[in-house]
């Protein structure tokens, strides 16, 4: 498995050819449906455990686009000089051993049968799935989902399903409605009896809390609400907790959040290490690679790497510039941004330092367009930082966003644990 940077004259047909590949193979892994002229700088995922060398190859570009080590390529061909590649050679690529890990993702419920199918298709590839959300009043009663069959489906395909639950209201995230349930005395104790009511009477296997924009006041009181909550959930069943990325304990907004105690009280914790870039903002990564790398380290240093699972995005944004609050950005999936790239057939740039693709178009309308995306090339970066780190798992937001060759990226590092 490699992928391969589309250069200029390339064609899908002329790149399936050249490197000896099923058309139809090429055009399914990397999701190209609606549109099929490939744009320059486009990364596709060659999925083949050979490689036919080109014109200015060596063992070092190979190995550096199927995330080998040069040894890798020396071990997996005996015999081959190096320094002496043909053009049209064929050579093994080495399958590196895999990192057993767990796989933590988020999907937003919709419509049941939808919601099943996704369950059924991601599967191979999870240990949990967060199924998206239910929400509390200010009295600590909880709204409800239609998740019977997506549950179902989790279990029987060995993936244990949690129930996320969030601080969401109309108007989004609610700070204020945080500090209530966790500070009043008789709307924490409803809402945890009902948090684990829902999960039992729903036949989940487990919580994940994701309660945004927690103060920095209620710093003390949301770690020992997670604690409070893990201490009386039903033996066997798992508690997580979303938590926003940072990089120390200094930022006023991410106060509320003391990775310590929070580690300490819960069974996993989610980073969410992204958006650092997001709709209010200037164009720029929604998860550049520097960034997450210091956000694991200091996760590691607060809690058990074996606790922590990478959440990584399976989108990007896409800004109208200049961007005016009148006019934010608005996420685009994976997909949808390089089918935008081809729609308008402008090419795709990669910045090697945020490990993050990009590009520039004007629309129909006159208006200009910066797109910042995570691409196959980001995927697999962060994978393998999640390697490295040797953190106990890695998960996205979210299953719904297209992202077709993220499967194939997970398991080519990973082996996934299942339930």
């Amino acid at each position: 498995m490699f992928v391969y940077t589309v250069k200029s004259g390339d064609s899908l047909y002329s790149i399936s050819q050249k490197f000896n590949i099923n058309f139809d193979t090429l055009r399914a892994v990397n999701g190209l449906e609606q549109f099929l002229q490939v744009v320059p700088g486009q990364a596709l995922l060659i999925t083949t455990d050979q490689y036919v060398v080109q014109p200015g190859d060596s063992f070092f570009t190979i190995a550096r686009t199927a995330y080998v080590t040069i040894e890798d390529m020396q071990r997996a061909n005996p015999g081959v000089n190096s320094n002496q590649l043909r053009v049209g050679q064929v050579l093994n690529l080495p399958t590196p051993p895999k990192t057993v890990i767990s796989n933590l993702s988020y999907t937003q419920l919709r419509i049941p049968s939808i919601d099943t199918a996704l369950v059924n298709n991601f599967a191979p590839y999870l240990t949990y799935v967060a199924l998206f959300e239910i929400h509390f009043n200010w009295n600590g009663d909880l709204s409800t989902l239609d998740d019977t069959q997506a549950v179902t489906a989790a279990w029987q395909r060995r993936v244990r399903p949690i129930i996320t639950v969030t601080n969401l209201t109309a108007s989004g995230f609610s700070p204020d409605l945080a500090t209530r349930a966790l500070n009043g005395t008789t709307v924490r104790e409803n809402l945890i009896r009902n948090i684990i009511n829902y999960m039992t009477s729903h036949g989940y296997g487990g919580v994940n809390i994701d309660f945004e924009g927690v103060r920095g006041a209620d710093r003390v009181v949301y770690a020992s609400f997670l604690q409070e909550l893990k201490s009386r959930m039903p033996q066997g069943t798992s508690l997580t907790v979303a938590v926003p990325a940072k990089t120390d304990d200094t930022a006023p907004w991410t106060r509320g959040y003391d990775y310590a105690a929070i580690g300490a009280a819960v069974d996993g914790v989610f980073l969410m290490a992204y958006d650092w870039h997001y709709i209010g903002s200037q164009p720029g990564p929604t998860a550049p690679l520097p960034n997450v790398e210091q956000t694991v380290q200091y996760a590691i240093s607060q809690m058990p790497r074996e606790k922590i699972f990478l959440g990584v995005p399976y989108y990007g944004y896409n800004w109208v510039v200049p961007v005016t609050p009148q006019n934010p950005g608005s996420a685009i999936s994976s997909l949808a941004a390089t089918n935008l790239a081809m729609r308008y057939q402008v090419p795709i740039q990669y910045s090697t330092r945020d490990q993050t693709a990009f590009f520039n178009y004007t629309d129909e309308n006159g208006q200009y367009h910066t797109v910042w995306f995570d691409d196959t090339r980001s995927l697999f970066a962060k994978a393998l930082l999640a390697k490295r780190y040797r953190v106990g798992g890695i998960g996205a937001w979210q299953l719904n966003l297209s992202f077709p060759q993220a499967p194939y990226v997970l398991t080519r590092v990973f082996q996934i644990r299942k339930v």
